[in-house]
């Protein structure tokens, strides 16, 4: 009986030894652990600044874009939208000089004379025609234009007109304001139709049309047409009112250069004539063929 205590109580020590050295070994464990990791924590900024260190020292400079130096010594001409928008300047002239003969062999001589410069958009037109008839004296008519292109082919015009008529002694100086337009009809007419309205309640319409037809690059005809209309006219040298005149022809002309252009022209002519007036007598209407040569001149 004392055997069998003490046999249970050296089995109970054993029992107590065993959790004992159980507990040990799991604190022991638990602070390898614990350690373990404070070391873990302490290697991580080490390992940053190696990382950091490292890729500072590495080269990324055949990774980058090439900058190419610009030398200094070039220049950059500037964008000219004035330009390029129908703002550059340009000029033509042009010289007509002519001498048409009618039926009766009574010849006349005349130049006329047609200028502009602007831009595409807006010009200044000048243009003068004289003429001397066999027997009479020079008469001159002047206009100056102002042109405002308002669609494609077309500008209309404004500006004044100058005329100089030495045959009529009253009324020798004679201004008419100007209203027209100016540019290319349907089928390639170049065409000009212009109102003038002056002094003595005068309205006049004046129409004139060509047309270039080229039988070779340097010869080339040239059918026109040109009418004035008279709506009403109080002055003492009064033409009659309706189709007052009218010329249909056909010039041909041979283009030496683009500058020298001499020419024929052969034209129907019809004039209706003055009406009466205090200071004029009425004249009949006349009609009939003119002849004609001469030489253009473009700048």
């Amino acid at each position: 009986m004392h055997i069998t205590k003490q046999a249970s109580t050296m089995k109970r020590y054993t029992q107590l030894l065993a959790i004992g050295g159980m507990i040990s070994s799991l604190s022991v464990f638990a602070s390898a652990h614990e350690g373990h990791g404070q070391m873990m924590q302490m290697d991580r900024p080490v390992q940053q600044d190696i990382l950091m260190e490292t890729s500072s020292s590495i080269d990324h400079s055949e990774h980058q874009p090439e900058l190419k130096q610009v030398p200094s010594d070039i220049q950059y001409d500037t964008h000219d939208h004035h330009r390029e928008h129908g703002g550059q300047i340009y000029q033509a002239t042009a010289i007509k000089n002519a001498w048409i003969v009618d039926d009766d062999g009574r010849g006349s001589a005349s130049t006329e004379l047609k200028t502009w410069v602007g831009s595409d958009k807006n010009k200044i037109f000048i243009q003068a025609h004289v003429e001397k008839a066999e027997s009479e004296k020079t008469q001159t008519e002047t206009k100056l234009l102002y042109s405002r292109n308002v669609a494609d082919f077309w500008d209309v015009q404004t500006g004044v007109r100058y005329q100089y008529q030495p045959e009529q002694k009253h009324a020798q100086n004679q201004w008419d304001t100007v209203l027209g337009l100016h540019g290319l009809a349907p089928y390639f007419f170049e065409t000009e139709a212009y109102i003038y309205a002056g002094q003595n309640q005068r309205w006049q319409l004046s129409l004139e049309t060509t047309r270039d037809v080229l039988f070779t690059q340097k010869l080339i005809a040239q059918p026109y047409l040109n009418a004035d209309v008279i709506f009403n006219d109080e002055s003492s040298y009064a033409s009659k009112s309706g189709l007052s005149k009218l010329q249909i022809g056909l010039q041909t002309r041979y283009e030496i250069s683009k500058k020298i252009m001499p020419f024929i022209d052969v034209a129907y002519a019809y004039n209706k004539g003055l009406k009466q007036t205090e200071l004029q007598s009425a004249t009949d209407s006349k009609k009939g063929w003119l002849y004609g040569l001469g030489l253009t001149l473009k700048f």
